[in-house]
């Protein structure tokens, strides 16, 4: 597999992309990333960020629990 195919299988989403597959708000991940809790990012300058799909993904498992009485 050459990077090109990688890249289509696990594309960069920007902010609101990533935001509407999570079903949040951008504000919500940006105050994530701000206190370290939300998924993994990019920032390849100061205006651009960006996420991977597989990141994403990877995040909503890490927070997976199967009851209430699960301590978060």
């Amino acid at each position: 597999m050459n990077q090109g195919e990688t890249m289509q299988e696990d594309p960069l989403l920007r902010r609101p992309e990533a935001a509407a597959y999570l079903g949040t708000t951008t504000g919500s991940l940006a105050q994530l990333a701000y206190q370290g809790n939300g998924p993994k990012y990019y920032k390849p300058s100061p205006r651009r960020v960006y996420y991977r799909k597989s990141d994403l993904d990877a995040w909503i498992n890490s927070n997976a629990y199967v009851s209430t009485a699960e301590s978060v």
